[in-house]
């Protein structure tokens, strides 16, 4: 079993921000494998279902971005899970836009959801970083994740999305090389036909 958590903050003013591209990753998966309607559960939204023949449980924390690790650490508490059985979807200021990198354990970069969540949860849990790039100031960081994608942007991220969601059950299978690799390959400008991904629901 595995909980994949999608970081952000809640409230439709937040919806298409940068920060959020983890909300926007999880809710993906869910539609591209067919998970039921999110409910309210583990101060978050959580939606249940089955990828690669797994029982997976994806979650949204409610509790903004800086307290993540509290909801995150209640559901893991709850299905007792380790914490290298959790993957977390956030976004990443040291990546390209639209670049994707998978690792476990490290650092947080700043990122205050993952400082959360290691105060919490411990750092031993995966990572899905989606580059969101750096506006190149340091003072005006805060100000460019807390600001909507723009429409230029949406020309690499709903493509990037959809091959997230596509490959996501190797991420349950705990196999990061053949998670970039079938994102890549779906991402790339005219991408040949390939075979079916893991689809596994």
């Amino acid at each position: 079993m595995h909980l994949i958590v999608g970081l952000g903050n809640p409230g439709p003013k937040y919806a298409g921000h940068r920060h959020n591209v983890g909300f926007m990753a999880v809710e993906a998966i869910a539609d591209a494998h067919g998970f039921p309607p999110f409910r309210s559960r583990f101060q978050g939204r959580v939606s249940e279902g089955r990828m690669a023949g797994e029982r997976t449980v994806l979650l949204e924390p409610q509790t903004y971005m800086n307290e993540s690790g509290r909801s995150v650490a209640e559901a893991a508490r709850f299905f007792k899970l380790a914490p290298q059985q959790v993957i977390v979807i956030h976004d990443e200021l040291d990546l390209e836009p639209g670049k994707v990198r998978v690792k476990r354990g490290g650092g947080t970069a700043g990122h205050n959801g993952l400082r959360s969540i290691d105060a919490h949860l411990g750092n031993d849990f995966w990572r899905v970083r989606i580059g969101i790039g750096h506006p190149g100031r340091p003072e005006a960081v805060t100000g460019w994740v807390l600001r909507d994608f723009s429409r230029a942007d949406a020309e690499w991220l709903e493509p990037l999305l959809d091959a997230i969601a596509d490959a996501a059950p190797y991420l349950v299978r705990e196999d990061p090389a053949n998670f970039m690799n079938r994102v890549a390959v779906l991402t790339r400008p005219n991408p040949p036909k390939v075979a079916a991904g893991p689809n596994g629901s």
